[in-house]
């Protein structure tokens, strides 16, 4: 039978740059995919500005840690044979790759040029703050290190509609590029009256040029790693229809099962509903509206009404487009989105996304296998263990929701005739000790279900009427399944239904 999938995010922002990350996946692979981690999201392959660069720097596009260039031949994770070596590892153990592709922008450009922009307002960029002048801009890459292998493609001001750096006053700003059919684009995000513009050097998608190159580039890319997906990083700020073309001209080169997820980071429901249109379904996006909500409810304790935790959620109106997550290398502590889902409401987050039918979930290396860094945060994978092993294992079937108390919700999965002993009964509260009667089957009458969290050490005896009542510590989350291999009828523990 075909068993669920989970996604690992496999970096958070402060992973050694010493090289060995690609090691550390090969490595790693079997163990993941023991485990029902069948996907991998990487960080940025391409080199970046400097050996430290997370790869959101992006440097060249074809270089994956191959040439000498911007202080050493590998990037922060490794060198391209290392790279290649961990994609291989991990096909040969059933785990795809989905590699994260930066596409809005350069940095660490080889030369500068002089070109004519004007400065535009950082909270209205359609707004005109000054006459044309000219900049000295950091433009203009020629790769010297890479001479033209791969491609002979080099990048100047006219590939460009915007960048923040004037080299000749030693000034920052927002500058616009001037020029033929040079402006931001029209399908952005209207954030800041126009958000084409985010950092470095902002690739121009209205340049046919520049277009026929991204694609052509994404074709080598899947070609040269034989990856299996992408994820693409800051696309409310890339040409939306772009967005569409590169997606329908991976599909084309790999064929319907080449899977996309982007980055649209807005709470906004109706943008991300709005965005999907445009881009026809061709690919899924994360679940920002439900990071926040889980944020909110880490915060909020038991103000929080756990009754509306899926109210206005991408998981909610686009199941099947949706890929759900806790938290990412942008909103753990110190990084640019910060919204960290606190400690104590973390497994419960991750029972609500890794134990519904709907949405791709996706596991943050930072919450399972900690934060290095000034502050660096302990990993969680002894809470986090048995929620995988919950949603390889048990949650399968029909789902029915209990999502009826401000404190205390439930539900269950029925579980499905082809994995015996499936099916499991998950309870979350924010408030103190709880318990929810739920219906998992007539035909589960007599059995003994057991909380594979731990939280409690008896069991729990199913009712001739096929309802339990599953407790819940206070605070917590609780995960009741039938355990693997035993069906016994009572002992003197057993909490009666």
């Amino acid at each position: 039978m075909k068993r669920n999938h989970t996604m690992m995010q496999f970096f958070e922002w402060n992973v050694a740059a010493d090289g060995s990350h690609w090691q550390k996946l090969a490595r790693l692979a079997p163990e993941l995919k023991a485990k029902g981690i069948d996907a991998i999201w990487i960080p940025p392959v391409t080199k970046g500005q400097s050996p430290e660069d997370t790869g959101y720097g992006v440097y060249d596009l074809y270089d994956l840690g191959e040439f000498n260039q911007k202080g050493a031949v590998r990037t922060k994770y490794g060198t391209r044979e290392d790279l290649l070596e961990a994609v291989a590892a991990c096909v040969r153990h059933g785990v795809t790759v989905y590699v994260d592709l930066v596409m809005n922008h350069k940095a660490g450009a080889d030369e500068t040029e002089v070109f004519k922009v004007v400065e535009v307002n950082p909270d209205n960029r359609n707004e005109v703050i000054s006459e044309p002048f000219d900049i000295k801009g950091w433009t203009k890459f020629t790769f010297p290190g890479r001479q033209g292998q791969y491609s002979t493609f080099q990048w100047n001001f006219e590939h460009f509609n915007g960048t923040d750096y004037d080299a000749s006053q030693g000034r920052t700003g927002i500058y616009r590029i001037l020029g033929k059919n040079k402006s931001w684009s029209n399908h952005v995000d209207d954030e800041f009256g126009n958000y084409d513009y985010l950092m470095f050097a902002n690739i121009d998608y209205n340049h046919q040029d520049v277009r026929r190159e991204m694609i052509r580039w994404g074709q080598w890319l899947v070609d040269t790693l034989q990856c299996s997906g992408f994820r693409l990083d800051a696309i409310k700020h890339i040409n939306h229809e772009f967005v569409r073309e590169f997606a329908t001209e991976m599909i084309k080169k790999r064929g319907q099962d080449f899977y996309m997820v982007g980055e649209f980071w807005k709470p906004d429901l109706k943008s991300c509903q709005k965005f999907l249109d445009t881009i026809d379904y061709k690919i899924d996006l994360f679940d920002v509206s439900l990071h926040y909500k889980l944020y909110s409810a880490s915060l909020g304790g038991k103000d929080f009404d756990l009754s509306t935790i899926f109210e206005d959620t991408l998981v909610l109106t686009h199941p099947l487009n949706s890929v759900t997550f806790v938290d990412n290398h942008d909103s753990q502590p110190h990084e640019a989105l910060e919204s960290w889902v606190e400690d104590w409401f973390k497994p419960s987050a991750y029972a609500l996304i890794l134990l519904r039918k709907d949405g791709y979930p996706c596991v943050f290396y930072g919450d399972y296998y900690g934060i290095q860094g000034k502050t660096p945060v302990k990993g969680k994978q002894a809470e986090l263990d048995p929620l995988l092993y919950a949603r390889y294992h048990k949650a399968y079937g029909e789902q029915k929701d209990y999502l009826d108390d401000p404190h205390t919700i439930g539900w269950v999965r029925l579980g499905v005739p082809e994995l015996e002993g499936s099916g499991c009964a998950v309870v979350v509260t924010n408030a103190d000790n709880g318990e929810k009667r739920m219906f998992v089957g007539k035909q589960r009458a007599g059995e003994q279900w057991t909380d594979l969290t731990g939280h409690h050490n008896h069991a729990v005896t199913i009712g001739q009427d096929g309802y339990g009542v599953f407790p819940v510590r206070a605070g917590s989350v609780s995960v009741w399944v039938l355990p693997t291999g035993k069906d016994s009828r009572g002992t003197e523990d057993d909490v009666e239904a």
